[in-house]
């Protein structure tokens, strides 16, 4: 646990510097000959975001989960900003060496190849035209987006190829792209899928601290619909206890939007997840927390996660499947039940590689 001072930090979901699984040494802060400091103790609630060259060799990932709705991603950016509690891809982190607590949040990777990669990856022979979702790990339209803009180079080099792309996104900046996104729309090579989590301003500005509103979220699917851009929502994680409630004005608002379909995902809390998970609910829902704790068990046979295919996206018992019949009822109410339009991968044409080689054929 932290220090008692530093049980929040200034704008981000989680203090917590949880054991790395990798690492055999953890090191806990002591800061016992600071006591009675309170200059020093308010400088450990502020923590500003650093930005770390990712050299990566390669940017579209396969994927062979047989529960997870698609092949193909591209993440400009590890680690993200967001700062969400529940964020299910904390535990990457580990892998170099940082925790998935607030170093996650802080220490964020850049992929400053990332267009080059994927123009040269479009490039390959090999390669048959499937669609490309755009986050899948991390959002690709998080703070770091404003400045590097790697998500719109990216975007660009898909018009050029005509290559279909999925966007997932809690971000009202990807209405900044609605320029490439409309048309890309003529050509039926793009969808975007917003997540809304509540549409309670307050207990979103507390679970996803550095993302956009509900209201601009929604403001979002407005535009991009306007736009002709197929639009979806996504109601995700469900929180038990939480914001499950939520679902139908949730459903409601988003067609009234322009949302075209809706999904949802029950809550994941996987390895070092859960402790920063269960970390926030005790400090920002304490009179919620054992209702909240109680729920998930309950769709989890008793334990906080469920890590087998299938079942970990949608749960097991009374509770969850209570959950899946109000989602089913109101995504029909409002004809939100339906799927995205397939994209078409016809028009595909190979670009040019980074270098700028012509292709023989």
């Amino acid at each position: 646990m932290p220090d008692a001072r530093i049980s929040a930090v200034a704008g981000r979901g989680s203090p917590l510097k949880p054991p790395n699984r990798f690492v055999p040494i953890h090191v806990e802060d002591d800061f016992e000959h600071f006591d009675g400091d309170d200059e020093f103790a308010r400088s450990l609630q502020k923590v500003r975001t650093e930005y770390y060259p990712d050299d990566s060799q390669s940017v579209v990932t396969e994927n062979n989960s047989p529960d997870v709705g698609f092949r193909y991603s591209l993440n400009p950016y590890r680690g993200c900003a967001h700062g969400c509690s529940y964020c299910y891809a904390r535990p990457t982190h580990e892998y170099f060496g940082l925790n998935a607590g607030i170093d996650f949040e802080t220490k964020v990777f850049v992929k400053e190849k990332a267009p080059e990669l994927f123009r040269d990856f479009l490039a390959r022979e090999s390669w048959q035209p499937d669609v490309i979702t755009f986050s899948g790990v991390t959002d690709c339209y998080q703070p770091a987006e404003r400045h590097f803009r790697l998500t719109r180079q990216c975007l660009e080099v898909a018009l050029e190829a005509r290559q279909p792309i999925s966007i997932v996104t809690k971000n009202a900046l990807v209405t900044r792209d609605l320029d490439l996104l409309s048309e890309m729309a003529k050509l039926r090579v793009i969808s975007v899928a917003l997540s809304i989590t509540s549409l309670d301003q307050s207990l979103a500005r507390v679970m996803e601290p550095r993302t956009s509103s509900p209201a601009a979220r929604l403001g979002a699917i407005e535009k991009l619909a306007a736009a002709g851009v197929p639009a979806m929502a996504m109601v995700a994680p469900v929180i038990p206890g939480l914001n499950d409630s939520e679902i139908p004005q949730i459903l409601e608002a988003a067609k009234n939007a322009g949302a075209r379909s809706a999904a949802y995902i029950l809550l994941r809390l996987p390895l070092n997840v859960r402790p920063v998970f269960l970390d926030w609910l005790a400090r920002t829902q304490p009179e919620r927390k054992e209702r909240v704790e109680s729920r998930i068990r309950s769709t989890r046979e008793g334990k906080l996660n469920d890590a087998n295919f299938g079942s970990r996206m949608r749960g097991k018992g009374e509770i969850a499947d209570q959950i899946a019949r109000t989602f089913k009822v109101f995504a029909r109410k409002h004809g939100l039940d339906r799927k995205l339009p397939e994209p078409d991968t016809s028009a595909f044409r190979r670009p040019r590689t980074s270098s700028g080689q012509l292709h023989l054929f």
